[in-house]
């Protein structure tokens, strides 16, 4: 049998169904003694501290979550989705089932920013 080179190995698992890849994986084992295993989750070990509370990092991800629409709902909804990609349906539908996260996991600027253009256009904002 001619050697086979990385890639045309490569191709030969991407034509194999999962079932397949599993039995060989399996084979492959036995065959050199070894053992495929994925890498262990590095889990961080709780401070000794005796009972001292440690300081809670401070967040760098915000949520931007609209609590309200207003007396202005299409001047919100124009805001919406000028601060997302959502379409017109989108977008109206995100104001009308209020409170809903307009944004989430963003800077704290970007967050201030978008609570601000929410809050201009008429809308009642909270920032998590």
């Amino acid at each position: 049998m001619a050697k086979l080179s990385q890639d045309e190995l490569l191709e030969q698992f991407a034509d194999m169904t999962l079932l397949e890849l599993s039995d060989f994986v399996k084979k492959f084992e036995e065959k050199f003694d070894v053992e495929a295993a994925a890498p262990a989750a590095v889990v961080a070990a709780p401070g000794a501290g005796g009972g001292a509370a440690e300081a809670e990092p401070e967040k760098d991800e915000f949520d931007v979550v609209l609590t309200g629409a207003g007396d202005k709902k299409i001047q919100v909804i124009k805001v919406v989705r000028e601060l997302t990609s959502l379409g017109l349906k989108e977008a109206k539908e995100l104001v009308d089932s209020a409170p809903k996260a307009v944004v989430e996991k963003v800077t704290k600027e970007a967050a201030d920013k978008a609570k601000e253009s929410l809050e201009g256009a008429g809308a009642s904002v909270e920032v998590k």
